[in-house]
This record gives structure tokens, C-alpha cells and sequence, in this order.
């Protein structure tokens, strides 16, 4: 029952945050607050994973493509893993434990602490003043920290193409130049759309976690614990199936 009661009260929580969307304007200080703390602050550490995930890519990749001689193709091929599915998946995963425990942790110690309550008696809407802002600046924020992680991917990559595969750099950036330029819109337009949708899930599922915590510390941790395991599996969930989606979308012609 826990876990259906903790579903339910996690939807209703997105519907209520879309609903109190129409206070943007008077909330813009504390969404632009939120998607510094989301977003810059979370830059180095993507960036970090980004390029590194990257050079790993195309050095597993390049070894495997040198025995068949098919190591030119190598900058294709971290540019469509990158954009389609690592730099979302790895960006979601980062904020998930960076930004999604610390949103629950925060609420939670509100909660734990009455605050929560006494936003309540001072006619405060929480999901207005405490959820909203942080789920629209996740939103806003993961398709940027997305598209940044896929570049510095793309770019670490080259290097170890050059240094460790023996492709040259020209070689490298041609593949990536005339695909990018004859792709679909999958792409590039697709990763982000999944970042997008994984911020709102990240943020979404640890407001919930929060404003749910009880028994003091131990429930704040709980709460913080559960945020970063329940996001993990919802994006790898949401993930295959916006693939399916996306994929089968634009094969169509839509």
C-alpha cells in the first residue's frame, strides 16, 4: 500500500506543479535561484563525466573498429551515442544524485521540521512555493547541462581517436560535420527532449520524497536514499520506451 500510496502522491504532485505554473512570474526569483543551484553548479561535474565518457567510447569503439579496418567511422559513432543515448542518460544520472537527494533532503528537513506546516497556516501553497520552481528549473536546466555533456563527449573522443586510435582529427570531425548535417532530427532534438523529461522526473520524484518524510533525520535520509534509487529506475524505464517512441516517430515521417 505504501508504494501506491507513494505513486499516487507523486503524480499528483507533476498535475499540482503544472497547475501552479501560471505563477512563473511571481515565483521568478526562486526559479532562477533553483536553476543556478541545478544547473551551474552543476556544470563542472558534468562536464567532467561528459568528456570522459566520451574518450572511454571511442577508445572501446575504436579497438573493435581498427581490427575490421573501420576506425574513420569512429567520430560517428561517439557522436550518435553521445546525443541519442549516454549524454542524456549519464547527465540524468549525475543530477539524479546530486540535485534529486538534495532536493529531497531539503524538503524533507522542512517537513521534519514543521516548516512545511507553517507555510500551510500562512495560506502558502508548497507545491507553489517549494515545488514548482524546482521542477520547471530542472526542466530548464538538464537539456543545456545534456547538450553540453554530448560536446565535450564529442570533443574528448577526438582525442583519444587521434592519440590512441590513429585517426586523424580531420578525419574524425569530417564524419561528425556531414552527419550531423544529413541526420534526422533524433539527433540532436531527441537526447534533449529525454533530458528534459529526466530533470522533471528527477525533480518531481524528490519533492515527493521530501514532503513525504517523517521521523526526523533517519526519514530525511531515507527520503534522500529512496529520491536517488527511484530516479535511477524511472529513467532507465523512461528511457527505453522514449527511444521506442522517438525512433519509430521520425521512421514514420511524423
Amino acid at each position: 500500500m505504501d508504494a501506491v500510496y507513494g505513486a499516487g502522491y507523486t503524480v499528483n504532485i507533476f498535475f499540482a506543479a503544472v497547475y501552479w505554473l501560471k505563477a512563473i512570474i511571481k515565483r521568478h526569483r526562486v526559479i532562477f535561484q533553483q536553476c543556478y543551484i541545478c544547473g551551474v553548479q552543476s556544470l563542472p561535474v558534468t562536464l567532467i563525466v561528459g568528456v570522459f565518457t566520451g574518450m572511454i567510447l571511442s577508445f572501446q569503439t575504436g579497438i573493435v573498429f581498427r581490427d575490421y579496418h573501420l576506425e574513420d567511422y569512429l567520430g560517428l559513432v561517439v557522436l550518435v551515442s553521445m546525443c541519442k543515448e549516454v549524454g542524456p542518460f549519464m547527465t540524468a544520472f549525475i543530477l539524479a544524485g546530486r540535485v534529486g537527494s538534495a532536493m529531497a533532503a531539503e524538503l524533507g528537513t522542512m517537513r521534519v521540521s514543521e516548516e512545511i506546516d507553517a507555510l500551510e497556516v500562512m495560506s502558502i501553497n508548497p507545491v507553489d512555493f517549494l515545488v514548482m520552481p524546482r521542477i520547471l528549473a530542472l526542466a530548464l536546466v538538464a537539456p543545456i547541462l545534456t547538450a553540453y555533456a554530448n560536446f565535450v563527449g564529442v570533443l574528448g573522443g577526438a582525442v583519444v581517436a587521434q592519440y590512441q586510435v590513429g585517426v586523424d582529427y580531420a578525419v574524425y570531425f569530417n564524419n561528425v560535420i556531414n552527419y550531423m548535417s544529413l541526420s534526422d532530427l533524433t539527433l540532436i532534438y531527441g537526447g534533449l527532449f529525454k533530458g528534459m523529461i529526466f530533470g522533471i522526473i528527477i525533480a518531481v520524484v524528490g519533492c515527493s520524497s521530501g514532503l513525504r518524510a517523517e521521523n526526523g533525520a533517519e526519514g530525511v535520509g531515507a527520503a534522500a536514499r529512496n529520491t536517488v534509487v527511484k530516479a535511477f529506475l524511472l529513467i532507465l524505464m523512461f528511457n527505453y520506451f522514449m527511444s521506442s517512441i522517438i525512433e519509430k516517430l521520425f521512421s514514420s515521417g511524423y
